[in-house]
């Protein structure tokens, strides 16, 4: 069988709502005999079979992909490997602590590397380093089953905003202090 049907069929078999976001890895082990995988991903995304999301992830469209979450998956996806939690701006916006709401762009404390990932017309991902360790944390974090991350409470989001020197400008003070 020809390495894209191959892939193809793995996808269709396997895929679901709950499981669209790819790494090359993955990808990978679904064509372990594939001489060339970039070409075959290339062709795959150019055949419309994949979506490239950034470097490395990739969205297998499904019709009813969870597409309202896909910048947190991919977050997860591109992460695996570290300690990350939904924190600043996000976390703030979503609990109305502050008014505007990031469009388009979240917010992940790592214990990696700090970056902005460019993830096209589904947004951005910054990623902001953190030396805490989830010891330090844990209390403060709850596990989101939606977003398939850590979420950080208010008072640790305000925390990390104070740590990471980010302005505080937007906060609403009231309403920061009935939720911490």
């Amino acid at each position: 069988m020809q390495a894209l049907k191959q892939l193809a069929h793995t996808l269709r078999r396997l895929a679901d709502r709950e499981h669209c976001v790819f790494a090359t890895s993955d990808l990978a082990a679904a064509v372990p005999e594939c001489g060339h995988l970039a070409g075959l991903l290339s062709r795959a995304v150019k055949g419309g079979l994949l979506e490239r999301i950034c470097r490395g992830i990739y969205l297998y469209p499904l019709p009813d992909s969870p597409t309202g979450h896909l910048l947190f998956f991919t977050a997860a996806r591109l992460r695996a490997g570290e300690f990350n939690y939904i924190s600043l701006e996000t976390v703030l916006s979503d609990a109305g602590v502050i008014s505007q709401v990031p469009m388009n762009w979240i917010s992940i404390m790592t214990s990696g590397r700090s970056g902005v990932i460019d993830c096209g017309n589904h947004g951005h991902i910054e990623f902001v380093h953190t030396a805490k360790r989830p010891d330090d944390v844990s209390r403060e974090l709850t596990y989101d089953p939606d977003c398939r991350l850590w979420r950080a409470s208010v008072r640790q989001a305000l925390r990390d905003m104070k740590a990471t020197h980010r302005s505080l400008d937007l906060v609403d003070e009231e309403a920061a202090h009935e939720l911490v």
